[in-house]
């Protein structure tokens, strides 16, 4: 079969574009697999995909991006009709195509007025729907009005392994920049959390953040850096995926706060959607201690396999007990390994594999 893919966001290289390619990797196994995009970009991409992911495009070919703008809503009808199926993962809009499309949300959009007649006439279209998670679907499902699918991203759990352990904690996420100049996910809070705690006496520990950062937030991030430079923290910015690795590698504890302090009811965007690094934090043995809402709660086992919390108090005392009690982090630890394993590429292939059926 030929099978389309597309992601809107491909050249940002984020949680949702690893998902979209691990579909076209899947795939690719057994049918003709083509990543829409702009062929004047390709090599960036691929270079992209190998540095983030280490993705390679073997056996997966690009062809001209039928969603652009300047393409016509009958040349893309033409087009799609050479495809078996075509996965989008959606920023809101419903594309119409002629063959079965495969819509993808990756994050609730609770922005999107998807209830009147032609957004239904569309929705009817689609042959399935996905979701990355229940809090994703639950939220999607009610914006659309549709039934949608969880499929959870698949964990390279093969890559990730448990090295040598330091006093680390750590923080993997795209660093970006709310309208009031708070972090999306809340580096600024936990690097806040870290100092207060050196403060109370903590020491012999190190707080790591591993952060993609755009050059439009440079600047802020510079600063950032600057406030807590005589504090024990570490800031790599848009490291090799080898690297990430070897973090998560050496890392005792994870920390996670995307979605404290804000209105999760109002704006479920403002969670974590699923938690693709606290699972790789998992395989790599470093116990998660992350913020206790979206999708982390369906990863993480509270008080087995890590912590959930909602209060800065209750991140710091949950810590504070793992960095103290070197038996129950070890138990946690190998606890985590174990959850970790139900979120593999395997399962996550056998699902994708089954749309087609």
């Amino acid at each position: 079969m030929r099978i389309g893919i597309f992601d809107p966001y491909l050249d940002t290289m984020s949680g949702g574009e690893k998902y979209m390619l691990s579909i076209a990797e899947s795939l690719s196994l057994k049918h003709d697999v083509s990543v829409f995009w702009d062929l004047h970009s390709e090599e960036v991409i691929r270079n992209l995909a190998k540095k983030r992911f280490d993705f390679e495009f073997n056996q997966i070919s690009f062809k001209d991006n039928i969603f652009s703008k300047e393409v016509s809503f009958f040349e893309r009808f033409l087009i799609s009709r050479q495809f078996d199926y075509i996965f989008v993962l959606s920023d809101g809009s419903i594309p119409v195509i002629a063959c079965p499309l495969v819509l993808h949300f990756q994050s609730p959009l609770p922005w999107v007025g998807a209830h009147d007649l032609k957004s239904k006439i569309k929705l009817s279209l689609i042959h399935k729907f996905i979701c990355n998670s229940e809090f994703t679907k639950r939220s999607i499902d009610k914006t659309f009005g549709i039934q949608s699918d969880v499929i959870y991203p698949p964990i390279d759990l093969e890559n990730f392994s448990e090295g040598k352990k330091k006093n680390i904690i750590l923080n993997v996420g795209r660093f970006g920049i709310k309208e009031n100049g708070s972090s999306y996910k809340k580096q600024d809070v936990l690097a806040d959390i870290f100092s207060r705690m050196v403060k109370n006496g903590l020491k012999n520990w190190e707080l790591v953040f591993v952060m993609s950062v755009s050059q439009q937030n440079k600047d802020f991030v510079d600063s950032f850096i600057k406030k807590y430079e005589k504090y024990p923290m570490t800031f790599l910015l848009n490291e090799s995926n080898t690297k990430v690795k070897e973090m998560y590698s050496s890392a005792k504890i994870y920390w996670h706060a995307s979605g404290f302090d804000e209105d999760i009811k109002k704006h479920p965007d403002r969670a974590e959607h699923f938690g693709m690094s606290t699972v790789e934090a998992m395989a790599s043995a470093a116990v998660p201690v992350v913020f206790g809402a979206g999708g982390q709660v369906e990863i993480v086992e509270n008080s087995v396999s890590g912590y959930l919390w909602k209060t800065e108090e209750e991140l710091i005392a949950r810590t504070l007990e793992l960095i103290e009690d070197d038996k129950m982090r070890n138990s946690f630890s190998e606890n985590a390994k174990k959850r970790a394993k139900i979120f593999s590429k395997e399962v996550f292939s056998k699902e994708i594999i089954k749309i087609l059926s």
